[in-house]
């Protein structure tokens, strides 16, 4: 049960292989079309063969034990254009389904995306995959994660999907819960932000940066911003901050830049991916099942909303009770700890920020704008002409 040989398709930088590969699993086979991570790919994991198109690959290695697949969320994203599961990114999916058709197929299949899939048109993504893998035979669970339970600070939910033909996935998901810790105190610990924001949200997050993304609408790096505690002014962590925070080594994705992309493809590569903090649990769950007891267990009726939990087979789904950290790292790194490429955000970045942010309806902690005026003024600018 605990290992094997796996494929990664839509493998980005290698998130989910990163976290397996402790635990025995070895990969035989990439997928993925941006050149960026293909340059990644082949540097960290040279004796693995990287494929391009998935549409091109007609079937997978023999003895396969295991498939991850880190599908396109552009489609899911309640950032990006939300057409569903049918849409042109995320409807890629179906590449999966036609791979792991043949009997007996992998052992494991292991999916990743965003939560905004459980509750997308109506929840008919869900309904699609779930009705998908059982029609091949799988039984499926999944759990929606924070990857702060893991000990680093960026606030980051993923829904991860575990399926399997010949053992239970919920001893896998299911067997482990810490409950979600209390708040933190935004005057004791840095609070991370999106400064590209401030119209209508923040993405604030104490003690933590929030989700680390892609790439802003306008296609350049959008790194979000730390509030320092104490009025020591505001802060972007640097790239190799971001890789650390996704459970990557610093400087993991540097080998982009060899293949000629742009430093900003950097940031894409490492928003995009999959947290390796997430996929190293997996492994270690793998590892170390616990039998379900199922006392938690309530069957979903017909229209009833997906849960952040979940389990099923023969088109019959249950909710499961357990929170988003199913353990709380005790050496957690807060993030003030945590950036060690970090540079202070500029002028008119600030600028724009407060105008935005004077201007809107939000509501702010006690304090905020203050020290982002103050911030403005030590780098030069006037807040007094900011409205």
């Amino acid at each position: 049960m605990a290992n094997g040989k796996l494929v990664g398709l839509f493998a980005g930088i290698g998130g989910l292989e990163v976290g397996l590969h402790p635990y025995g699993w070895d990969t035989e086979l990439f997928c993925e079309i941006d050149p960026g991570a293909q340059a990644v790919l082949r540097t960290r994991f040279p004796d693995v063969p990287v494929w391009d198109d998935v549409g091109d690959l007609d079937a997978l290695p023999d003895h396969t034990d295991m498939v991850t697949a880190g599908f396109p969320c552009q489609d899911l994203s309640q950032a990006g254009r939300t057409a569903g599961i049918g849409g042109s990114k995320s409807g890629l999916v179906e590449h999966v389904f036609r791979l792991v058709d043949p009997e007996p197929g992998p052992r494991w299949l292991l999916i990743e995306n965003v939560p905004f899939m459980l509750q997308l048109d109506r929840g008919r993504a869900m309904r699609h995959l779930t009705a998908e893998l059982e029609d091949r035979g799988y039984d499926w669970a999944y759990r929606v994660v924070d990857a702060r339970a893991f000990g680093r600070p960026q606030r980051r939910w993923r829904v991860l999907m575990l399926a399997s033909r010949t053992e239970d996935p919920r001893e896998v998901l299911f067997g482990q819960d810490a409950g979600e810790p209390p708040a933190a105190d935004p005057e004791e610990h840095g609070c991370g932000f999106y400064w590209t924001e401030g119209t209508r949200g923040l993405g604030w997050a104490v003690d933590a940066v929030p989700t680390l993304k892609g790439g802003s609408t306008v296609g350049i790096a959008s790194p979000p911003a730390v509030r320092l505690t104490g009025g020591r002014g505001l802060v972007t962590p640097g790239i190799t901050d971001a890789e650390w925070l996704q459970g990557f080594d610093r400087d993991w994705t540097r080998p982009a830049l060899d293949a000629g992309l742009r430093p900003g493809h950097r940031w894409r590569l490492v928003g995009n991916a999959v947290s390796a903090l997430m996929s190293d649990w997996i492994g270690h769950r793998l590892t170390h099942p616990k039998p379900y007891d199922g006392r938690s267990d309530q069957p979903l009726q017909p229209g009833d909303p997906w849960p952040t939990a979940a389990w099923g087979r023969d088109r019959v789904a249950h909710r499961v009770e357990t929170s988003m950290w199913p353990i709380r790292a005790q050496d957690y790194v807060h993030i003030q700890d945590a950036l060690d490429e970090s540079k202070e955000l500029s002028a008119r970045a600030t600028a724009g920020f407060l105008r935005r942010a004077r201007n809107s309806k939000l509501r702010f902690v006690d304090g905020f704008l203050d020290d982002v005026a103050a911030h403005l003024e030590h780098m030069g600018g006037d807040p007094a002409g900011v409205g």
